[in-house]
Formats: C-alpha cells, sequence, structure tokens
C-alpha cells in the first residue's frame, strides 16, 4: 500500500497506532523462513532418533537383544507368548498418557488441528519428549502403525514450542507449527512437495504466501535431512509401471470408486471401536492394553500385520504377493489396526491406510483380471492408486495422496491412473460420511474445520461499491478517521473495530475535505451476504433457446436479402 493510504490521525493521537493494509509478503516472512528452516533440521535428527528407537525397541521386545538395526517383529520366534508383547506396550502407553499427558493419544493429526483451530496453535512443550516415547513403545512393541504420525506430532509440538517461546502472533506460530509437522513428514518420506500439499488441506486451512514460503522451505530442508539420514532412493520401490490405455483408465476409475466406498466404511468404524471403549467401566488408562489383545491375537495368527510394515507396502507394490497374504493384510491388517487405534494408544493412520489400500486395490484387480482375463490392467498399478486412493478417501487429502503416492515410487506413468481414482474415491468419499478420519474426532468437540479456501469478499470489494454516495461532494471538517471511494472493506472494518465505530466518512483522495459518501457496518453485512448469495445462486449466462430463436430470424433476414437481389 502507498504512503498516502495510511489512515491519518488528530493531532492529539499522533501516538496512536496507524492502520494500513497488511503487505502480503513483510521481513517478518524472512526471519520466520530462517527459523523454521533451523526447527526442520532439528526435526530430522529427531525423525531419525524415532526410528532408530522404534527399531531398538522391537529389537529388544521380539529378539532379546539391544541393537539399532531395522527388523520387523515378523521373524519372531515366540509362539503364543508373541500376545504379551504389544499387551505390555500398550500398558507402558497407558501409563506414560496418565502419568504425562492424554494428548498423547491419538494419530496425532487431529489433535495439531484441533490446537491451531481452539488454541491458538499452542502445543504443550512436554508432547515434544512423550509423543515420540509413547509411539516408540507402541509400534516397537508390534503395534500396527507407522513412524509418520508420531514424527508429524512431535515436529508439530517442537515448532509450537519454538513459537510459544518467541514474541510472535498467532497466525505466524501456526505456521511454525504446520512447518515443524510437515517438516517431520518429509523426512521420513523424503516428499516435500506432497508435505506442503498436506499442510495446504489439513493444517493450515489457508493459502497465502506468508504461509507457504515457510513451509516450503521447512519441508525442502526435511526431505534433504531424509537425503543425508535415510536414503536417496524412493521410499518404495517398485517396477516400471506401464503407460495405461484408455480401457485400463476406466478400470482404474471404478476402483477408485469402490475404494472411496471402503474408505469410508474404515473411517467409521475406527470411530465406532472407539465408542464402544468409552462405554467399558474402567479408565482409558488401560484401554491400549485392552486393544493390543487385538493386536497380539492377530499378529500370532499373521506375524506380517506386526509393526511398522514399510515393507509390506513395497512387497505390495511388487504385484507378486499370492492372494492369502493380500487378504491377510486388507482384512487382519485392519483389525489390528482399527481396534487398537480406537482404544486410543499412540500410533499414525497413513502406513496402514496405504497398506490396507494396497491389498484392497491389488485384490479388486485380481478379481477384474479373473472375471475379464482380456483386461490388461496392472496389478503394481492396482496397488499404487489402492494405496492413494485410501488415504484420498479417508483423509480427504486429494491433491497430497496423489503426489505423495509419485514421491514415493517415482513412476511418471502412475500419475494419470492416480489422479482418476483419487479423484473418484475423494468425490464418493463425501457421499459416504460428513466428515473424515482426520477430523471426525475434534468434530464431535464441536470444532468446526473449514473445508474449503474461498477470497475473502472483504478483500476484494471496494468502498465505492457499497457506501451511501451524497449527491454531490460536500464540503466538511476536517476528517480524523475516513477511507477513501477505492479502500477495500476489509480495511474498513479494521478501523471501525479499532476505534470502536460504526459509522466512516468516504472523502475525496485528493481533496480530503470533500466528502464523498459515507459507509457503515450494516452496509457492510449487506454487501458480504448480497456476494455470498449472488456466487450460489443458478443461473444460466447462456440461453441456448434465445440464441438459436435470433439464429433463425437473422437467417430469414439474409435470405430475405438474397431474395430481393
Amino acid at each position: 500500500m502507498s504512503k498516502d493510504e495510511s489512515i491519518p490521525v488528530a493531532p492529539s493521537l499522533v501516538d496512536d497506532i496507524h492502520i494500513t493494509e497488511e503487505n502480503v509478503v513483510s521481513k517478518r516472512v524472512f526471519f520466520l523462513s530462517i527459523q523454521v528452516v533451523l526447527n526442520a533440521i532439528v526435526i530430522g535428527f529427531v525423525a531419525k532418533a524415532l526410528v532408530a528407537l522404534i527399531n531398538l525397541i522391537t529389537n529388544i521386545s521380539f529378539y532379546g537383544r539391544f541393537s539399532f538395526a531395522e527388523h520387523g517383529p515378523a521373524a519372531n520366534q515366540l509362539g503364543i507368548w508373541v500376545i504379551a508383547i504389544p499387551v505390555i506396550g500398550g500398558l507402558l502407553v497407558g501409563i506414560i498418557a496418565r502419568t504425562g499427558s492424554a494428548a498423547i493419544r491419538g494419530h496425532g493429526i487431529p489433535e495439531a488441528m484441533e490446537q491451531v483451530l481452539t488454541n491458538e496453535s499452542r502445543i504443550k512443550p512436554i508432547i515434544t519428549i512423550l509423543k515420540p516415547l509413547s509411539a516408540a513403545v507402541s509400534i516397537g512393541t508390534g503395534g500396527p502403525f507407522g513412524a509418520e504420525g508420531p514424527i508429524i506430532a512431535t515436529g508439530g509440538a517442537f515448532g509450537s514450542f519454538a513459537g510459544q517461546i518467541m514474541h510472535i502472533t498467532p497466525s505466524e506460530r501456526k505456521i511454525m507449527l504446520t512447518a515443524g509437522a510437515t517438516a517431520g513428514m518429509a523426512a521420513i518420506f523424503g516428499t516435500p512437495i506432497a508435505a506442503v500439499l498436506l499442510a495446504i488441506e489439513l493444517l493450515l486451512f489457508e493459502f497465502s504466501p506468508r504461509s507457504i514460503i515457510p513451509v516450503a522451505l521447512a519441508c525442502a530442508t526435511g526431505a534433504a535431512m531424509h537425503y543425508l539420514l535415510f536414503d536417496t532412493a524412493p521410499v518404495f520401490v517398485m517396477p516400471v509401471i506401464p503407460s495405461p490405455t484408455y480401457q485400463d483408465m476406466l478400470w482404474y476409475l471404478l476402483l477408485g470408486a469402490m475404494i472411496g466406498v471402503i474408505a469410508a466404511g474404515v473411517s467409521k468404524s475406527v470411530y465406532f471401536i472407539e465408542d464402544l471403549f468409552e462405554k467399558l467401566p474402567i479408565h482409558w488408562m488401560w484401554w491400549p492394553a485392552i486393544g493390543a489383545v487385538a493386536v497380539g491375537v492377530t499378529g500370532y495368527f499373521a506375524p506380517y500385520t506386526l509393526g511398522v510394515g514399510y515393507s509390506n507396502i513395497t512387497d505390495l507394490l511388487s504385484g507378486s504377493l499370492p492372494l492369502q497374504l493380500v487378504l491377510g493384510l486388507c482384512f487382519l491388517k485392519f483389525i489390528s489396526w482399527s481396534v487398537s487405534l480406537g482404544s486410543g494408544t499412540s500410533g499414525g493412520t497413513l502406513a496402514p491406510l496405504l497398506t490396507i489400500g494396497g491389498a484392497t486395490g491389488i485384490a479388486l484387480g485380481m478379481l477384474v483380471l479373473s472375471i475379464f482375463p482380456e483386461s490388461s490392467i496392472n496389478l503394481p498399478t492396482c496397488a499404487l492408486i489402492g494405496m492413494a486412493a485410501m488415504f484420498a478417501g479417508a483423509a480427504r487429502a486429494l491433491l497430497t495422496s496423489i503426489v505423495f503416492a509419485f514421491e514415493c515410487t517415482m513412476q511418471p506413468h502412475g500419475l494419470l491412473p492416480l489422479l482418476g481414482a483419487c479423484t473418484a474415491s475423494y468425490f464418493v468419499s463425501f457421499f459416504m460420511m460428513k466428515s473424515s478420519i482426520m477430523t471426525e474426532k475434534i468434530h464431535r468437540r464441536g470444532v468446526y474445520t473449514p473445508d474449503k479456501y474461498e477470497p475473502d469478499v472483504l478483500q476484494h470489494l471496494s468502498v465505492e461499491t457499497v457506501m451511501e454516495k451524497q449527491e454531490q461532494g460536500r464540503p466538511a471538517n476536517f476528517q480524523t478517521i475516513y477511507v477513501y471511494p477505492e479502500s477495500r472493506l476489509g480495511l474498513a472494518i479494521d478501523i471501525m473495530g479499532r476505534y470502536n465505530i460504526n459509522t466512516l466518512p468516504v472523502v475525496n483522495k485528493e481533496n480530503k475535505q470533500e466528502v464523498l459518501g459515507m459507509l457503515d457496518a450494516q452496509m457492510i453485512l449487506r454487501a458480504y451476504r448480497q456476494n455470498r448469495r449472488d456466487n450460489d445462486a443458478y443461473q444460466r449466462a447462456i440461453s441456448i433457446k434465445r440464441s438459436g430463436f435470433k439464429l433463425i430470424l437473422q437467417g430469414r433476414q439474409i435470405l430475405k436479402y438474397k431474395g430481393k437481389n
């Protein structure tokens, strides 16, 4: 905004604050970006430490050895005693939650969303320690979760903590929380673009340069930490998939829509189980241990359902798993994960949704090939779109799911099937459930989550379009507070709120003693309501019937003219 746009005040108010329209990007964005990059470096090391701690607890729990080497629990030789390991882990998680903070319960993203929306992005600093500790215990003792949920929650808590000790606004603290959370995701998976999209779709609730710049830099730094501390190869390696034909695309769209229905069922079942636990006549501290019984029993019959299970996703993407294992990952993994998550233990949702979705995609692909053997659909592609479509439908994160699947596999021929299948799943999910797996919990607490981003009406309507105009500009005494005809309504609202007034004179910018009109709060409210109504009104901009009638008349005139000649 130009210097002339500032609001002058009377001499008695010289020391008062001038109200000006805020710049889109300022030097504060630069300093904030530096801070979130530093935070992302720390979060990268935290992600590495969390993975190492999960590996350590897994080795101690299932193999009785002190080692940080990656070794999943599926190869354990404990026999029936394997059932006790997750139960012990559930007891420990319950004790940590009871004695430390109940906020560590759950999978992290809904809790971060709630703090953004209701608590000015303030998360208790203790969560930075307790969340990864409880998650490592839960996953390391066989919990069917991924490390991404806890590190997202931990990164968000660390960003919030850094924001609470700094002199910043709640909006800037929200950016720091989001940058920390998404940097954690990028550090685990090496998917910076998907992490930025996750911020937009689930955490920021806005899209503006002042928020995207710091978040994007944090995600890029998190991905760089992944390359430094983990690996530079794609997280999920899969065979090269062929370019789809138009017949294949029709099948992939159908599979995506079917998975959207299943995703809604998966989301509802988790909260149905949670409701059942709420009815238990014992303290919630014991619920994770009770839910862990299902984990242990399932793990006894199907050891591959235990633990993080990233290797299961890679095996699914190969397209070579036998049907028995595919169905086991589809149904038994779902039972183990849904009961455990519904019990309120500490864990994530992304890896289980990817596993269940990938298995469902392959199972549906096998079904199609058995009924229509002439079909040329590709089973690895079915697994890829299955895992992404499940996440798109359950979490309502369309763009995140598409880009995440691509960045994790680096399969360019998968983009078109991903776009079609994920959009179909996303579309169907809105007819099947009101909330998503990420928002249902906080909706039940009365917290509204925005489901769309629209331009601010008050920022694109000018005062001139709303004000009550004077018949002729009339001179007036010196105006202490005023606006110009070209000023935005958002600025007028700021002035009214700042000075506790309901009416503002509108003056000529070249001659501030000439009053062109008046503006009051009721006019602004009417303009806002009318704009919303106009945007939602059904109308036909072009009438085919009227246009056709005009063409007929013009044709007749042309024929008459030619007949005369």
